[in-house]
Formats: C-alpha cells, sequence, structure tokens
C-alpha cells in the first residue's frame, strides 16, 4: 500500500493572465506522425478516463493522455527529439527525406555522410530521447547534464551508447556547454532556444503535435467531449507551446493552465515581467524535467498569448498527484505528474478560482502524465511499491 499523508498544504503561486488569449495556427501536416509512425515500436499511447479522479478534482470528467512508455522509453520526449534530429539530418546531409521506408534504410543513406554526432543538454529524458535516435541511426551521441542529475537518468543515457558529460552547473549551464559544441560534423538538437538558433527548437515543438494529433483522434473514436481545460507542463515550454498551438483552435475554447516548480518558476515569472527572465542559482526540485531557470524564447511568445495561468507549487503535490495515478494503475514519474499536481493544488488550495478556470463539476480536464518512474529509488519511496507492482 502506499504510505498515507496528510494532503499536501502548501499555498501555490497562482499568476492569472492579463493577456487577451489568442490561438495560434494549427499545426498543418501529420508529418511527425508519419515519421513516427515508422519507428520501430511506434503505437499510440493510451488516453485514459479515470472518474475516481475527476472525483478528486470536483470535475465532470479527466483525461489521462499517459505517455509512461513511448516508442521504447519511459516518456514521451522521443516525440520531439526523433523530428528535430530527422530534419536536421535532412538539411545537413540533403538526402532525399521520401527516399526510405524502415529506419534501417535511413540509417543506410546516411552512412556515407559520417561521422555526424547528435549533441544535447538535457535534465533526462529529452538526452536520453536524442541520444536513441542517434543509435537507431548508426550516429554518435554526446549529452551534457547538470550536476545535481540522478544517477539512475544518467545510467539511462549512458545505456544508449552516449558519451555523458556532467556539468559543474544547472542544466541552463549545460544548455551553455551544448551549444559550444556545433560544428560540422556535430549537430546539436536542443528543445530550448536562443538568439540565432531557433528553427531546430522549433522541430521539437513541432514533433509533440503526434501527440495532440493522437489524443484528437482518441476523443473521436471514443465519442469523448473535448477538454474545456487542460493542463500543461512548463519546463522551457515546448510541450505546452505544442499543446496551445492544437487546442486552442476548439469552439468553445479550453482554458490553458500552465504548471511549474516553485523553485524553477521561469514561466511564471516571465509571463509576469512581459519578458524572458532567467532564474539564477541551483532549482531545488525533484521534477527534474521541469528544473528551467530560462523559458526558450520561442515558447515565450505563445505561452505570454496563450495561458489562461500559470501556477508554480511544492514538490508535495507532485508527489500527492504520483500516488493519486498510482491507485489507478498509472506510473507517472515526478515530473510526469506535474500536469495532475497543477490542478491539484488548485482546487484544494485555491476553490475561488474554479469557474474562471473551468474546475467546474460540469467541465471536463486533460493531463499529460509525461514520464514514467525514470526514478525508481524515489518513486518507490514517494508511492510505497515498485513501478512493476502498480502496472501489475
Amino acid at each position: 500500500m502506499p504510505p498515507t499523508s496528510d494532503r499536501p498544504t502548501s499555498d501555490p503561486r497562482v499568476l492569472l493572465n492579463q493577456v487577451t488569449p489568442h490561438p495560434p495556427a494549427k499545426p498543418s501536416t501529420r508529418d511527425p506522425l508519419t515519421l513516427h509512425q515508422r519507428l520501430p515500436g511506434y503505437e499510440r499511447t493510451p488516453l485514459r478516463v479515470v472518474p475516481a479522479l475527476a472525483d478528486r478534482l470536483g470535475i465532470g470528467a479527466l483525461y489521462v493522455k499517459d505517455e509512461s512508455v513511448r516508442l521504447g522509453l519511459p516518456a514521451f520526449k522521443m516525440l520531439g527529439a526523433s523530428w528535430a534530429s530527422y530534419r536536421s539530418i535532412i538539411r545537413h546531409t540533403g538526402i532525399d527525406p521520401n527516399g526510405w521506408d524502415a529506419i534501417e534504410d535511413l540509417a543506410e543513406i546516411i552512412q556515407s555522410h559520417l561521422p555526424l554526432t547528435l549533441a544535447t543538454a538535457t535534465d533526462g529524458n529529452h538526452g536520453r530521447a536524442v541520444a536513441r535516435i542517434a543509435r537507431l541511426l548508426g550516429l554518435d551521441a554526446k549529452v551534457w547534464v547538470p550536476i545535481d542529475m540522478v544517477k539512475a537518468r544518467i545510467d539511462a543515457i549512458y545505456a544508449e551508447g552516449a558519451t555523458v558529460t556532467v556539468v559543474d552547473g544547472s542544466y541552463d549551464d549545460a544548455v551553455k556547454v551544448a551549444a559550444a559544441a556545433a560544428d560540422d560534423r556535430t549537430l546539436v538538437v536542443s528543445d530550448t532556444s536562443w538568439s540565432g538558433y531557433e528553427t531546430v527548437p522549433q522541430w521539437v515543438i513541432d514533433g509533440y503535435s503526434t501527440l495532440m494529433f493522437e489524443i484528437e483522434d482518441q476523443e473521436a473514436e471514443l465519442a469523448l467531449p473535448m477538454a474545456t481545460v487542460v493542463s500543461a507542463p512548463m519546463g522551457v515550454g515546448a510541450l505546452a507551446v505544442a499543446m496551445i498551438a492544437k487546442f486552442a483552435e476548439a469552439k468553445p475554447r479550453p482554458v490553458f493552465i500552465g504548471g511549474e516548480p516553485s523553485d524553477a518558476a521561469c514561466v511564471l515569472t516571465a509571463v509576469e515581467s512581459g519578458e524572458v527572465v532567467s532564474i539564477p542559482g541551483k532549482h531545488d526540485t525533484m521534477m527534474a524535467g521541469l528544473n528551467c531557470g530560462t523559458v526558450s524564447p520561442i515558447a515565450f511568445p505563445v505561452l505570454r498569448d496563450g495561458l489562461d495561468a500559470v501556477v508554480a507549487f511544492d514538490d508535495e503535490w507532485a508527489e500527492e498527484a504520483m500516488r493519486l495515478l498510482a491507485a489507478e494503475g498509472i506510473v507517472a514519474g515526478e515530473t510526469g505528474a506535474a500536469s495532475l499536481a497543477t490542478l491539484l493544488c488548485l482546487v484544494d488550495r485555491r476553490p475561488d478560482l474554479r469557474n474562471q478556470l473551468n474546475l467546474g463539476p460540469n467541465d471536463t480536464a486533460l493531463v499529460v502524465v509525461t514520464e514514467g518512474a525514470t526514478d525508481p529509488v524515489n518513486y518507490d519511496r514517494i508511492v510505497g511499491r515498485s513501478p512493476a507492482s502498480v502496472e501489475n
């Protein structure tokens, strides 16, 4: 049985966005989905309807898009990493993007252009995904990680055949080191942007559209009403931008709520300030995938214009969400539980915002479990049992 505890008591910081929201353009093609369907092990991840968690939130229905296993990895990140890596390779080599059927064919075509290295910085899942696509294509991979990354996540990247370098600093510091590695044989595949480096991070965002198209198709097949509120984890903002870009066109438009750790509230700070702001120093949160001090500059305008609210909360809310998801047979790591944690802290600590944020008894919420248990030791500590026992 999971450990019992009282409900979290820390108050979230909530910013209601004063910008009049307007929808960005809809993704124009399903090209990323077409690529993903050609990768080994592709299948749609589940869209689960979870009545017990809807009752816990006091809403009409809750949809959970479960990304705890995606293309053989324990997170959704392969979607963005594979599309951005593919587009980067095509641009660099000039090979025919239509001249292959299976991933082995593409790897063979690339052989004449070797050596090539894919490089990136990561809090864990993105770097492992870049390393995986490099391995599938016969390329080298170099990954820089912050000094506080847990050993299990570093080992997982090593296991993909990558060279891993620990940077004496934060994720933002690792990004700077990785950026400097770019040369005519090293392609940097980052999910955050900086001046002069915007195209590849946009390809990462485009890659995440597969997840949105799957949700759209699954809602239609299951005859489910569209969500009235969408909860998105922040990090550097790439996934949230993809969610806004796809679902903001819905009629009626859903409310978009972004969630992030209190100690790494770079999106809330940026939206509040009206510009990209870096939060210096060590960011003390177990939600490693959201442990970012600077929002991606290309993501910021969409987040500024598209989010209705941004919520910053302490780790105890992620722990509560992990336990609640485990009780429903869903394995969610610390970052993976953040979308649900965002809604939990709102309904528990800010019930006055229920109506404004579409969190009433007639509303339907969509959350994405973005990762499984990437730190099994911490997962067992929080949930009280192993990930395998939850799945069973």
